[in-house]
C-alpha cells in the first residue's frame, strides 16, 4: 500500500465517521422537530390558541423522571405581543403524552385524546330555541345570562357564525344560565323562554332585544320592557303573563340552571362546540378555529 493510498483511506474513514456523526444529529433535530410540531398541536388545542405562531417551546431539559422532559410554554397574546403567559409543559421524548401546567392547575393531554371535552349525553337539549339545521355537523351550546354583558356581546358574533360565515355546518341550543348576582335575568330568561313556546322564531328578536336594552333595565322596569317586546313581536300578551305565572317554564330555566351545575360551568357566555368547552368571550378567530378543526377531524375518523 503506497503512501498516497494510505492517507486517501484515513481520510474517507474520517469523512464516514463525520457523516455518521452529523447523520446522528439530523436524527435527533428530526426527532426533536417531530416532537415540537406534535406538542404544538396538542397545546393548539387544549388552550383553543388558533395561530401556532403565538405559541413558543423552549429547549427540552431533563425532566424530574426517566423519559420525561421539561420545557417553558410561551404563550403570546394575539391582540399584543408584549402580553406573554410563561406555562412549564412536561412531555415524553416522542411529545405525544404532556402535562401543562396552568396557574389553576394543570392539563393532561395526548395526541389521541388532545381536546378537553365535556360529556353533553345528560345535558336536556330537546326543546329549546336553536338557530341552524338540525342535521349541521357542528352543535354549539350556549350556556347564557341575559344580564351578562359579554353574552350581549357575542350574542351578535354567534348569531353571524350560524347564518352566515358557517352557515349549513353549525347548529345553536340555546341553554338559560341566570346567575344569582344578576338580580332580573331569571325572570328575564323565563320571559324568553315563554315568548319561544309562543313562537319559536320569535325568541331570537326577544333575546336581542333584551340584550340591547341591558343596561336600562332594572328589577322596577323589567316588566314594562317584556310588554314592549311582546307588542312589537305580535305576541299574545295575556298567554305570555300566564306562562311566566306558571311553572313549566320556570322549570324549564331550573333544569338549564342544573345542567349547567352539573356540567362545572361557572360563568357565561359558555360555549360547548362538539362537546368542546369555550369560555367567555372568544374572538372570531377562535371560534372558527375550533369549528374547523372539529370538521376537519370528522373527515379524518370517517375515512
Amino acid at each position: 500500500m503506497t503512501q498516497t493510498t494510505a492517507v486517501a483511506r484515513k481520510l474517507a474513514l474520517l469523512l464516514c465517521a463525520v457523516c455518521a456523526v452529523a447523520m446522528g444529529a439530523s436524527s435527533v433535530r428530526a426527532a426533536e422537530s417531530a416532537a415540537d410540531r406534535q406538542l404544538t398541536i396538542m397545546v393548539q388545542k387544549r388552550l383553543l390558541i388558533p395561530d401556532p405562531k403565538n405559541i413558543e417551546l423552549g429547549d427540552p431539559k431533563p425532566g424530574p423522571f426517566p423519559g420525561v422532559f421539561t420545557r417553558k410554554l410561551t404563550i403570546t397574546n394575539p391582540a399584543s405581543a408584549a402580553s406573554k403567559a410563561e406555562l412549564e409543559i412536561f412531555s415524553n421524548a416522542a411529545g405525544d403524552k404532556a402535562i401543562i401546567a396552568q396557574p389553576l392547575g394543570v392539563a393532561v393531554v395526548d395526541a389521541a385524546h388532545p381536546w378537553l371535552h365535556l360529556d353533553v349525553k345528560k345535558l336536556h337539549l330537546d326543546d329549546h330555541a336553536t338557530l341552524g339545521p338540525a342535521d349541521a355537523p357542528i352543535t354549539i351550546i350556549e350556556f347564557a345570562d341575559f344580564e351578562c354583558p359579554y353574552c350581549a356581546r357575542a350574542f351578535g358574533e354567534i348569531e353571524t357564525l350560524v347564518n352566515t360565515s358557517h352557515k349549513g355546518q353549525v347548529r345553536l341550543i340555546w341553554k338559560n344560565f341566570p346567575l344569582n348576582e344578576h338580580p332580573w335575568a331569571e325572570q328575564a330568561a323565563v320571559a324568553a323562554e315563554c315568548a319561544r313556546q309562543q313562537n319559536p322564531a320569535a325568541f331570537w328578536r326577544f333575546a336581542g332585544d333584551l340584550y340591547r336594552d341591558q343596561n336600562e333595565i332594572t328589577p322596577q322596569n323589567l316588566r314594562d320592557h317584556i310588554d314592549s317586546y311582546t307588542r312589537s313581536l305580535g305576541l299574545d300578551g295575556k298567554a305570555l303573563n300566564a306562562c311566566m305565572l306558571g311553572k313549566e317554564a320556570e322549570a324549564r330555566v331550573q333544569q338549564d340552571i342544573k345542567d349547567a351545575q352539573e356540567a362545572r360551568i361557572n360563568s357565561t357566555p359558555t360555549f360547548i362546540i362538539n362537546g368542546v368547552p369555550v369560555v367567555g368571550l372568544p374572538s372570531s378567530n377562535v371560534f372558527d378555529y375550533v369549528i374547523s378543526e372539529q370538521l376537519r377531524d370528522r373527515k379524518v375518523a370517517a375515512k
